[in-house]
Order: structure tokens, then sequence, then C-alpha cells
């Protein structure tokens, strides 16, 4: 009687439920249907010093200003009015969009850093923001939150931010980087430039606008012959241990930090997309977060590979594919919809060895 090795048996039933993903993917979407806000993206403009900075700055804030629009994320503004003191604008703020549960947040800080060689602060007319102080606001926020610190002397702020399900990205690596930080301009040029799509799926994640801000930065001091003054950092699994964005090949993660946590730097912040994608722009709130969490899974299980036996691996990843195959295709906005294979059926294919 012919029988099916097991593990060529799940590699052919994960390779079904791949190509149902993918006829997933390539489904038109329904243009009857209006798409509701996707988030919210808090924009905090700091203290300029002089015109030509608080030109940059407004720049800056219209390019992220523009990207929400074609994301469709709700966008508040807070600063650029040197006269007024900024601090409990922000305060409130955050208090008024952590009444979201759902929705991702993105928070945009523009301008200039100090640092005293203790404290690191983001300078704000009146006082200013300190690490500790965005910390103790972010506390009572249950959403996923990015905070993205665009400024100089902010490296102190990823340890104080740094938390489980937060992405926080720095300008500078330490409080003494204190000089003009350019990351924060290429950043807003490439949050919605597919020139940064790395994978060509024809959406920029987060993830991919601060590989593309990071080489930009490095190619400035290189083609104007001076040692950088800044380097950007990255975090996203909680460690406060970041990444650079040398710890990536293409948007894979190559270097890490051993810490024992399996989730590497740069997964979860692949996931972020300002603007998406047609296919993604299809999906509920409540899909993507369930498909995230499903994604961070598989990374997860895949960055242990190598300390777990081959049949216990598939097992492991057999339950997690098929969750993902049947909420994707539940999305599906058409009527007929790929049938997803059950793990208790026999697909045969023509690459199966038979004995």
């Amino acid at each position: 009687m012919n029988s099916i090795p097991w593990i060529s048996f799940r590699r052919s039933l994960f390779c079904g439920l791949f190509l149902n993903l993918l006829l997933f993917f390539s489904l038109p979407v329904s243009s009857d249907e209006q798409p509701g806000l996707r988030g919210d993206l808090l924009l905090i403009v700091g203290s300029s010093g002089t015109p030509e900075y608080a030109q940059q700055f407004q720049n800056w804030k219209e390019k992220w200003n523009e990207a929400a629009r074609v994301g469709n994320v709700h966008v508040t503004s807070v600063g650029n009015d040197e006269a007024k003191e900024v601090l409990s604008e922000v305060e409130s703020a955050l208090k008024t969009l952590s009444s979201e549960r759902t929705l991702p947040l993105w928070i945009v800080l523009i301008g200039h850093g100090t640092f005293d060689g203790r404290t690191a602060r983001f300078n704000l007319p009146g006082p200013d923001l300190e690490p500790g102080q965005l910390k103790s606001w972010l506390n009572t926020i249950q959403r996923p939150v990015a905070v993205i610190n665009c400024f100089s002397a902010s490296g102190p702020f990823l340890k104080e931010l740094s938390q489980p399900g937060r992405i926080v990205i720095t300008a500078t690596n330490s409080g003494n980087e204190v000089n003009f930080s350019r990351f924060g301009g290429y950043l807003a040029d490439s949050i919605n430039n597919l020139a940064a799509d790395q994978d060509k799926d024809q959406q920029v994640s987060l993830l991919e606008a601060f590989l593309r801000a990071s080489a930009l930065t490095d190619e400035f001091y290189t083609s104007d012959g001076r040692l950088p003054t800044e380097h950007a950092l990255l975090d996203d699994n909680g460690d406060t241990l970041p990444v650079p964005a040398t710890g990536f090949e293409g948007v894979r993660p190559v270097r890490r930090v051993e810490t024992g946590n399996t989730l590497p730097d740069g997964v979860r912040t692949h996931q972020w997309h300002l603007c998406p994608n047609e296919e993604e722009s299809s999906l509920s709130p409540e899909t993507i977060a369930r498909r995230n969490e499903l994604e961070l899974q598989i990374a997860t299980l895949r960055s242990r590979k190598e300390q777990i036996p081959e049949e216990k691996y598939y097992t492991r990843l057999e339950p997690i594919l098929l969750e993902m195959a049947r909420l994707l295709i539940s999305s599906s906005p058409l009527e007929e919809k790929p049938q997803v294979q059950e793990a208790t059926e026999s697909p045969m294919s023509d690459d199966v060895p038979k004995e």
C-alpha cells in the first residue's frame, strides 16, 4: 500500500496553504466600500530655533500629513507656535488618544534635542519633554504604539520607552550625538516613497522607511566628507537592546544581541504601513491585528527552528498557517472563496514521494 512520509505530507500541505494565501492576495478589492480610519498620527513639532530649521520641520510635518491623508489616518498636531507652551498639550493629546484600543498610534517628534550628561530632552516652547514623562503618559495607552524620535540626542529616549509590543525609533544612538539630526527629514521622505519598498509589495513599511532614511543619512555625511554625527536605532521587541540599519539584510534581521528574546527587532516594525497597498486596505483592523499576531508567532517559531526537531517544528507551524489561511480568505470581498485544505486531508501531488 502506498504511504506518504509525514514530513513530506506537511510540506505539501503548507504549499497548498500558501497557494491559498497567494490566491487571496490576488483577489480584486470591492470599490463599493469606503474604508474607515486606520489609526492616529500624533505630530509633535518642537522649538525650531531659527527660521531655516522652522521651514525644514514644517516640510517634514507636511510630508507626514500627506502620507496620513493617503493612508486614511487621523492627524493630531501639537506645537509650531513658539509663543505657546506645548508640554501640557502633548499630555492632553495622549489622554484623548488613549481611548482607542485597537487601531495603531503613530507618534512622531520633530525638532531638536539636548543632553546634559544625565537627562535627554526634546526641546519644546516652555518646559521641555523628558523621556520619563513620555513613558508615564504612554503607560496608560493600550493600543499599538510606535514612537519615532526625529531629533538630536534622542538615544536615551529608547531605553525609557522600550516595552514589549511597542516600536521605538531614535535618530541617534546616544545623548552625546547632539548635532542637528537629518534622519527625520529622510524618514518623512521615505514613509510613502516606493523607492523604499524593498519587498516590492507596493507599500512602504516603517522598517523599510527606517532603512532608507538611515542609508540616505549615511550618504549625506559620506558625500559631504564628514564623520557621521547620528546613528539611528530601532527597538520593537521590548528588550531595550536596539539594532541599527546594519542589523538587516534587506528587511531580514541578521544581527541581534542574544537576550533570550526569540523575536528579533524589525519583525513588528515591518508590519506597520502608514499608506497601505490595495490588498492591505481591504482588511479590517481586527483582521490586520490578528494576522500580525500570527505572523509574530511564525517569526518566533522560525527563530527557534535550529533548536526544534523538524517534525515538532512543522507540528507547531501547521495550526498557525491554517488559522492564517482561514482568517485572510474569510476576509475576501468576493462571495466565492478558495477552500482551505484541512490538516486531516491527504493532498497528493506529483512531487510527493510514494512507497
